[in-house]
């Protein structure tokens, strides 16, 4: 299916949920309409049975249908609430589908990694960045797993298995929607750095006996409480029975007040987040996978009572949110439920705290795959890449821009291998050198996440990327462009020695003098090379193509420029061999207005 296609069939999706919002909105108003009515009805009938009109027992009568309206009602008022998160989910599918998303959805800004030696580089994170495209993960633990699978290199092996995760996920487009409507409502979150924060701190468990001792003494003073007031038992009977049960739960809480403090501000946390990962994990077990990775990652949450446990921990943080309400605030104290509460949420800590960072993570992996699922099946012309054994191979013809509109994104072929370890690019500004760098940089990424890729075929050996393109100077860290520059060739260089690295740089150490830098950057050339690297660099400086004729580093000049019989800024921006003859500084002038055009 086309992706003109697909767009069509996301409209009619959102078509259907309009028709169906509309239906879920008048059943809503004529539930709500029948409770109220039910109400009346019934308060009525207490009033007539008052003036003696009607028998008092009838003002019940209505009850039933009354709770039966509220029901109703609220099953309506739920459904309108998920068809709105549809069609909102489908809402943002479109914009995407119609490259209408830069800058409205999530930037993933709080995954960036200081000095990391491609992320800013290629666009990887930030507003309409890669990650703002793919980030549709229901929850933080999700996000945060698609910007590892963006940022860290995975082995040949774990890549191949994604890819296979992928495939298979591509055409469930009804459990990616099913993902996006956990939770009850779309402000529900579940982040790691919550849950982080609780797992941090070391569980202390209380021993099993004060745990069963509390319990008892609060059964039995609450059993005494009700029977004072539903018999006829002595009050000064009851006195005595109750005061001293009453004496040992306060002995217990007060003793354990800090405690009970610290554990249920943090476990409050925990009980708000837990749910939509509860949930998804619900959904996980229920569907069947073929391929090993999904399967293993069922398996574990499966095998382990994932979601029963959490469910566990969720039924006791949320009575222990219930416990904070005015209305409970005085049976909780004097019954010391919070206390009680906090005993068992230390236990599921203790018990299970260690497997719960393997239940999130497993998670997490599930959501980031489903993510890039949703992209796949968003970007049906891509193609998933073939890896092939060896070091240094990258083969892609018809490659392209992925954050590019399909319409306007040109396509070039490259090549890098043993026969040509490296390409120099000579051309004008805004002849689209920066642009190919990256698009041969953001193609390898998403090769490395188990994506598909902007290409009709692409071909390349498990590589290390690092990058040079977007480099800026700090002035807080004292540190001038050129040596921000400098620091980051010094990475490219111990990255190769580590293993296979694609490298791309654009403008090699621009802030020196013409003879300084030829000579540096063949320097930093022959060190790539001696470690079988590959990879690009780009300049305007056309002494640095005689790098690419030196015998024994194999590499070769493209250029890119203006489109054959075009202006000297008619860019056709496509690659083409040799180094460029043209100029442009007359036009440049002119675009500047010091000269006339």
């Amino acid at each position: 299916m086309s992706s003109v296609s697909r767009l069509a069939e996301v409209q009619e999706q959102i078509r259907d949920a309009d028709s169906r919002i509309a239906n879920a909105h008048s059943a809503n108003r004529v539930s709500f309409q029948v409770l109220i009515g039910s109400v009346f009805v019934m308060a009525w009938l207490i009033y007539a049975a008052f003036g003696k009109q009607v028998p008092g027992w009838s003002f019940l009568l209505p009850i039933p249908a009354a709770i039966a309206a509220g029901r109703w009602h609220g099953r309506n008022r739920d459904r309108w609430l998920r068809l709105t998160r549809l069609r909102k989910f489908h809402e943002r599918r479109e914009a995407r589908l119609e490259d209408r998303w830069h800058g409205d959805g999530l930037s993933g800004d709080e995954f960036k990694i200081a000095d990391h030696v491609y992320s800013q580089d290629l666009h990887i994170l930030g507003s309409g960045s890669m990650f703002e495209l793919m980030a549709t993960a229901r929850t933080g633990i999700g996000r945060r797993h698609l910007a590892a699978y963006l940022l860290e290199p995975a082995s040949r092996e774990e890549i191949e298995l994604r890819q296979q995760a992928v495939r298979e996920l591509v055409p469930q487009t009804e459990l990616r929607e099913k993902m996006d409507l956990l939770g009850k409502f779309s402000f529900q979150e579940s982040d790691w750095s919550v849950f982080a924060e609780w797992l941090a701190v070391r569980p202390t468990p209380v021993p099993a006996g004060l745990r069963i001792v509390a319990l008892v003494v609060s059964v039995l003073l609450a059993g005494i409480v009700i029977a004072g007031f539903s018999s006829s038992l002595p009050l000064q009977w009851i006195a005595e029975a109750a005061i001293p049960l009453f004496a040992i739960l306060m002995t217990v809480a007060w003793i354990n007040r800090q405690y009970t403090k610290v554990i249920n501000g943090a476990a409050a946390r925990v009980g708000v987040d837990v749910g939509v990962v509860r949930e998804g994990m619900e959904l996980m077990s229920t569907q069947t996978f073929q391929c090993e990775k999904l399967a293993r990652l069922q398996q574990l949450l499966n095998n382990a009572n994932a979601a029963r446990l959490l469910h566990r921990l969720e039924r006791v943080t949320n009575l222990l949110a219930q416990c904070e309400k005015p209305q409970f605030d005085l049976f909780a104290q004097a019954l010391i439920i919070r206390t009680q509460l906090s005993f068992a949420i230390e236990q599921w800590k203790n018990d299970y705290g260690s497997q719960l960072k393997a239940w999130l993570a497993a998670w997490g992996e599930f959501e980031a795959l489903i993510a890039i699922s949703g992209y796949a099946w968003e970007h049906p012309d891509d193609v998933f890449p073939e890896f092939v054994d060896g070091e240094g191979w990258f083969e892609a013809k018809g490659l392209g821009h992925p954050l590019l509109p399909e319409s306007t994104c040109v396509r070039n072929d490259v090549t890098l291998g043993a026969g040509n370890r490296f390409y120099v690019i000579s051309g004008s500004n805004m002849a689209g050198k920066s642009t190919l760098l990256r698009s041969i940089g953001l193609n390898a990424v998403l090769a490395a996440a188990g994506a598909p890729v902007r290409a009709s075929s692409f071909r390349l050996s498990n590589l290390n990327i690092v990058a040079s393109l977007s480099i800026v100077d700090s002035i807080l860290e004292g540190k001038s462009k050129f040596l921000a520059e400098v620091d980051r060739v010094r990475s490219m260089l111990e990255h190769a020695r580590r293993g296979p690295v694609l490298f791309l740089i654009d403008e090699i150490l621009s802030g020196t003098n013409s003879r300084d830098r030829r000579f540096a950057s063949e320097a930093v050339i022959r060190a790539l090379i001696k470690n079988r690297a590959i990879g690009a660099l780009s300049t305007h400086d056309l002494a640095l193509t005689e790098i690419a004729s030196i015998a024994g580093l194999a590499g070769s000049n493209v250029h890119m420029g203006s489109a054959p019989g075009g202006g000297p800024m008619d860019f056709d921006y496509r690659m083409k061999p040799g180094v460029t003859r043209e100029t442009n500084a007359l036009a440049i002038a002119a675009m500047m207005g010091v000269i006339a055009s």
